[in-house]
């Protein structure tokens, strides 16, 4: 890779990590929640929730997420007798604990049954499954990042017995085991899995205008970059791939790679680069 590009891409990376690209990016669910005044917890699940289903067109998934939280919240506005459906607004809660997790513990309550599409392939039901199996990681390890962490250290555990069969620094596998039935959650150990790898940059990577970095005890280093159309689009334009490139965890590792030279030690911000070269090529 040459100086020059390795300068462009971060001088990219410099324009467009910020606070501006969440506007109309699902990482603007990181901030639905105060990671103060309603907990990590909060913010750990209602990201995650977006995350599953930030595919397709943003002016469709968008709306899709914000009618489930909005669910959640007026689910906590509904127990103290505000009106059914109305957000609850942080400076609200009081000492209220996080409504998304009561809501999720409640059986996800006002979500809607049935066999209807609630969004592209995924029914309602399968939203209800994924509310479940979220409920219960929450009852049995407390959070996502707790339950992913004891899987990655061989953690011992009452029901199911010490795994050392998977050694990977990087918990996209571990995170998806956790869900077994659900359909909304990839789990392909070949596949890109795009939007596991963008939760995780959400959760990992620190002192970021966009990324809220909760998960300390993951390396930066050990990222994915979010392999996506777009990524791998910019990429070939660039060289980085072939230009018959799939979508795979083993293009995203060759890719992730390349931008070690760029980013040492952080190679997932190479995401801000090429969803800025896409931009900047357009302008």
């Amino acid at each position: 890779m040459t100086p020059e590009l390795k300068e462009k891409l971060r001088n990219l990376a410099n324009k467009y990590e910020n606070k501006d690209f969440i506007k109309e990016d699902p990482s603007q669910f990181l901030y639905w929640y105060d990671l103060k005044g309603d907990g990590p917890l909060a913010v750990e699940l209602s990201s995650f929730i977006a995350a599953m289903l930030a595919f397709g067109s943003r002016k469709q998934f968008i709306p899709k997420i914000q009618e489930i939280l909005i669910q959640a919240d007026g689910f906590n506005a509904n127990k103290r007798g505000q009106t059914p459906g109305t957000p609850v607004k942080n400076d609200d809660r009081g000492q209220t604990p996080q409504s998304i997790e009561n809501w999720l513990l409640a059986g996800a309550s006002t979500f809607p049954h049935g066999p209807q599409k609630f969004y592209r392939f995924y029914s309602y039901d399968d939203m209800h499954v994924f509310f479940g199996e979220l409920a219960d990681i929450v009852k049995k390890y407390g959070s996502l990042g707790q339950a992913v962490q004891k899987k990655m250290q061989g953690g011992t555990d009452p029901t199911e017995g010490t795994d050392h069969s998977n050694n990977s620094k990087n918990p996209a596998e571990y995170l998806s085991s956790l869900f077994p039935k659900s359909k909304i959650v990839p789990k392909g150990k070949n596949s890109a899995n795009k939007r596991i790898h963008m939760f995780l940059r959400w959760m990992v990577r620190q002192n970021s205008p966009v990324d809220i970095g909760i998960w300390t005890w993951v390396k930066p280093a050990d990222l994915l970059i979010p392999l996506d159309v777009h990524v791998m689009q910019e990429a070939v334009g660039l060289g980085l791939l072939p230009q018959k490139a799939s979508a795979s965890r083993k293009t995203a590792s060759f890719l992730t790679s390349a931008m070690e030279e760029v980013f040492p030690g952080d190679p997932a911000r190479a995401d801000f680069a090429l969803f800025g070269l896409g931009i900047d090529d357009k302008i």
